[in-house]
């Protein structure tokens, strides 16, 4: 299989708090999304608790950081994309995910979570957004995209983040 018909992570950070490395997220976004993964692209962005705040509080209404965002590209985008539309390396958007390290890092410590397969839960979790999973539309999705993120980390060995 050639590399344009993979998933790309693109990532770029504007902290110097550790983060797994680029292929490992690029690994748990693509199980994620299984073969709705291949030929896309997801862009990364991992950001320090003011920027997290600013975003948050502009596109949530909520002003504090928060652990992930999820920023879909746009429809027309999508509509380009069944119209067999190419992007920049043969890869077309899937969207954009925040990421505010120190949330994560927080968060973990205070759950008694693993740093890395909280890192992992987030990775996948903003990723089934960008797929179009919503957990806040109703029960019956929430359990739908739990199940999905549950089985994802287990495949990779990490346990039940809702546990």
């Amino acid at each position: 299989m050639s590399a344009a018909r993979e998933l790309k992570l693109e990532l770029s950070r504007t902290t110097r708090a550790w983060t797994p490395a680029r292929s490992r997220m690029n690994r748990w976004a693509a199980a994620a999304l299984g073969r709705r993964g291949k030929g896309r692209e997801i862009a990364v962005r991992v950001v320090a608790a003011d920027e997290s705040r600013e975003l948050n509080k502009r596109w949530r209404g909520k002003d504090k950081p928060t652990n992930v965002l999820s920023f879909p590209a746009p429809a027309a985008l999508a509509h380009a994309t069944s119209r067999g539309a190419a992007a920049r390396d043969g890869a077309l958007p899937l969207g954009d995910l925040v990421i505010c390290a120190q949330v994560v890092r927080e968060e973990s410590g205070r759950d008694g979570k693993d740093l890395e397969a909280h890192w992992a839960h987030m990775i996948v979790h903003g990723t089934l957004h960008l797929a179009g999973y919503d957990h806040e539309t109703g029960e019956r999705d929430r359990m739908k995209m739990e199940r999905r993120e549950i089985a994802v980390l287990r495949s990779f060995g990490y346990g039940n983040p809702y546990l």
